[in-house]
């Protein structure tokens, strides 16, 4: 009994020691107030923490206005990698989305946010 006690302590310290971790700069994206129709891409960018590579399974938005990218290599220790957002501006008002990343982490679901709010562009003279 207490080598199998023993033998599954020394697999869950190997899974301790052996994780890939993220380390955002910021998990929330502020668009702040932005025009109808402009620039709706925006970047996450991280760096794993861990020893061991990481790897992003997938990505999830919670509607079809919101479009993240992952990267396709594994991310090695030490590296920086991103996740690209695309937000469609047409969409007029308030907005507050998530985004969830699914990976080999050490928590295999991170939550990211974007938010902000969108104004109708003026015309061709800068009138509202």
């Amino acid at each position: 009994m207490k080598t199998i006690l023993s033998f599954i302590a020394i697999c869950f310290l190997t899974l301790a020691v052996n994780a890939q971790e993220f380390k955002f700069e910021s998990e929330l994206i502020n668009y702040g107030k932005i025009t109808q129709g402009s620039e709706g891409k925006r970047v996450f960018e991280f760096t794993n923490v861990g020893d061991a590579p990481l790897i992003i399974k997938d990505i999830k938005s919670t509607c079809g206005c919101t479009v993240p990218s992952k990267p396709e290599k594994p991310i090695m220790p030490g590296e920086k990698g991103q996740i690209e957002v695309s937000y469609d501006t047409k969409r007029l008002g308030g907005f507050s989305k998530a985004i969830t990343i699914y990976s080999n982490a050490k928590q295999e679901r991170k939550m990211l946010k974007i938010k902000g709010y969108i104004t109708k562009g003026g015309d061709a003279n800068g009138k509202s």
